[in-house]
C-alpha cells in the first residue's frame, strides 16, 4: 500500500481524481491530508474536520469488469471495512447508518464519499473518501456527532488507523465480484443501524411516518416496511431517518 501524506488541500478525493487523470495510479494508493479546505460528503454535503484530531483520507481502487449495476457493493464493502477496523480498535457499539455513515452508539463517527469512474457500463476505478472523527472532544454545532476518543476515552494514533483501515478496505474490495457479493450484502445488512426496530422517517415532502428497516436491495436502496406491511425501497435523499 502506497501512502501519500499531504498538508492542507481542498480534498483528498479531488487530489486522487486529478492524479489518476495524468498518471497511472497504483491500486490501493492512499492519500491522507492533515486538513481539507473543501471536504465533501454525500450529495454535496460538507464534511467538517479538525487538523490534528480528525482523519481525512482517500483510497484509489482499480476494478476489472465491475458492472455499474453492482456499484452498491462498493459501499457495502467499504462500510464493513471501517466497521471491522473500529472493532479491532475496540470502539464500542459500531453500526452502519444507511448508506455508509459509521455510528458508535447513536452518534456519527465517520462519513464516506465514493466516486466512480465508468467506461462502457463497467466501473474501472473508484476514489473512496473517508472522514473519521478520531480525537475530538467537542462538537458544539453537531449534536449527533461523536469521535473514537469520546466513545472509548482513549487517544488514538492516526498512522495505526490508516494502516489498519487501508488494508481492510483492500481486503473487502476483493469480495465485490462473483458469489461473494451476496455474503457481502448479508454482512452489511446485519450491521445496519436500527435494523428491525420501529423508527420514524421523513420523506422529501416533509411527511413523517413510522417504519422498520428490513435490509437493502442489491442495487443499494434502503428497504423499509411501512405500517401497512408493504416494503418500500428508497434511494439516497428520498428518505431521512429521524430515530
Amino acid at each position: 500500500m502506497i501512502i501519500i501524506k499531504l498538508n492542507a488541500i481542498d480534498s483528498t478525493n479531488n487530489y486522487l481524481k486529478d492524479l489518476s487523470k495524468n498518471t497511472t495510479v497504483q491500486d490501493g494508493t492512499l492519500v491522507v491530508a492533515s486538513s481539507q479546505t473543501q471536504g465533501r460528503g454525500q450529495m454535496g454535503a460538507s464534511w467538517q474536520s479538525v487538523a490534528g484530531e480528525s482523519l481525512t483520507f482517500s483510497v484509489f481502487k482499480r476494478f476489472t469488469r465491475l458492472p455499474i449495476l453492482d456499484q452498491a457493493s462498493i459501499a457495502f464493502g467499504v462500510s464493513i471495512a471501517i466497521k471491522n477496523t473500529m472493532e479491532i480498535l475496540q470502539v464500542p457499539e459500531i453500526s452502519v447508518k444507511w448508506p455508509n455513515d459509521i455510528m458508535s452508539y447513536n452518534k456519527k463517527l465517520c462519513g464516506v464519499l465514493i466516486e466512480n469512474q465508468v467506461e462502457g457500463g463497467n466501473i474501472v476505478s473508484s476514489v473512496i473518501g473517508v472522514g473519521l472523527n478520531v480525537n475530538e472532544t467537542e462538537f458544539p454545532e453537531l449534536p449527533q456527532a461523536s469521535s473514537m476518543r469520546l466513545s472509548t476515552g482513549a487517544v488514538f494514533n492516526h498512522d495505526e488507523i490508516i494502516e489498519l483501515m487501508g488494508n481492510e478496505i483492500q481486503k473487502q474490495m476483493e469480495y465485490l465480484q462473483g458469489e461473494n457479493q451476496l455474503a457481502l450484502k448479508s454482512t452489511y445488512e446485519s450491521s445496519l443501524f436500527r435494523r428491525d426496530m420501529v423508527s420514524t422517517f421523513e420523506d422529501t415532502t416533509g411527511f413523517r411516518f413510522n417504519g422498520i428497516i428490513t435490509g437493502v436491495a442489491t442495487s443499494g436502496e434502503l428497504l423499509v416496511e411501512k405500517e401497512d406491511g408493504n416494503v418500500q425501497p428508497y434511494e439516497l435523499k428520498q428518505i431521512k431517518l429521524l430515530f
